[in-house]
């Protein structure tokens, strides 16, 4: 079992920055994929980035590119998602994911 609890969201202005964090706990994650997804209301969840746990390979969705950043801290078992000039279209729920484990969500709300 992996326990994913995710924190960092919140409310900001358009052009604003978050830093979610997604802290794993549970069974040992290693030599996988982990993820940030989100889902807008009345959307569908979508992948947002996603970096392998061991070397330094990301990707992204082309909305996001060149103003997200994840990252991910081995020894703390914690993965980031840095989010910068958000715009009102980045408002969502926010989700880590490791294999077919989900985190709660945490709630960003951009406002314009």
């Amino acid at each position: 079992q992996v326990q994913l609890v995710e924190s960092g969201g919140g409310l900001v202005q358009a052009g604003g920055s978050l830093r979610l964090s997604c802290a794993a706990s549970g069974r040992t994650i290693s030599n996988y994929v982990m993820g940030w997804f989100r889902q807008a209301p009345g959307k569908e969840r979508e992948l947002v980035a996603t970096i392998r746990w061991t070397g330094d390979r990301a990707t992204y969705a082309d909305s996001v590119k060149g103003r997200f950043t994840i990252s991910r801290d081995n020894a703390k078992n914690t993965v980031y998602l840095q989010m910068n000039s958000l715009n009102p279209d980045d408002t969502a729920v926010y989700y880590c994911n490791y294999m077919n484990y989900w985190g709660q969500g945490t709630r960003v709300t951009v406002s314009s």
